[in-house]
């Protein structure tokens, strides 16, 4: 059903249906800082990292796989 909360009655015949349908508990936020991930420049192969200027997590074409490897500063 698309609704989180509902409730359905259908009758067919001589058989009456009720449908309870309840939205369940959400799962626990992406970090316990409320901090957010912004992938919105993300392309294959990026590294998710914590920018504090803006204080999210990131995922962008700068930082990835090859740019570690490559030349990346450690």
């Amino acid at each position: 059903m698309s609704s989180p909360n509902s409730v359905t009655v259908s009758q067919v015949s001589d058989v009456t249906t009720v449908e309870l349908t309840t939205q369940g508990p959400q799962g626990p936020q992406f970090t316990t800082s409320g901090a957010t991930l912004d992938d919105s420049s993300k392309v294959d192969g990026s590294v998710v990292f914590f920018d504090s200027s803006s204080g999210t997590f990131k995922a962008d074409s700068t930082t990835t796989k090859l740019t570690l490897v490559d030349g990346g500063n450690f």
